[in-house]
């Protein structure tokens, strides 16, 4: 992690690396990232300098999160705030976990911007439009942002 070194992960996943057509699909929503060895430290994982700065590198090395990443855990949550140029996270008195305040326009741009690889992904992978849609549906809503798009026809 130090180093950002990604080129194991690279030799592996890298677009040029990655299956095509029904292997691709089956691995939509399958990957979990998480970090080891910051457990003994108070902080929360999106406030240590070091993971930030880490995931930024690793979103600039392989920005395919959206297509990629399980939208049932908290991880690409993490991940993603991790990238954010400024964020808050408070703890609320009674609550177990923080909550991390951000501005939404922050997010929505960095989320925005990786619809394009996500949608490389899905059209090497050939998906339908409609699955397409809804990946993306589920994307806005895992990040609590509205989605208004009409369904394709």
């Amino acid at each position: 992690m130090e180093h950002s070194d990604f080129s194991h992960f690279l030799s592996l996943y890298g677009p040029d690396k990655l299956p095509t057509g029904s292997p691709l699909r089956e691995m939509m929503n399958v990957m979990m990232f998480g970090i080891e060895g910051y457990d003994d430290d108070q902080r929360e994982v999106h406030s240590i300098p070091e993971i930030r700065q880490f995931f930024r590198a690793f979103h600039k090395a392989w920005p395919y999160w959206l297509y990629f990443c399980n939208l049932e855990t908290e991880a690409l949550k993490m991940m993603v705030f991790c990238c954010l140029p400024s964020i808050a996270a408070i703890k609320v008195d009674g609550r177990p976990n923080v909550t991390v305040e951000y501005k939404p326009p922050e997010l929505l741009d960095l989320v925005s911007n990786d619809f394009e690889p996500m949608n490389v992904m899905c059209d090497r992978a050939g998906l339908a439009e409609r699955l397409i849609y809804d990946r993306s549906k589920a994307v806005f809503e895992y990040f609590d942002m509205p989605f208004h798009a009409e369904p394709p026809s």
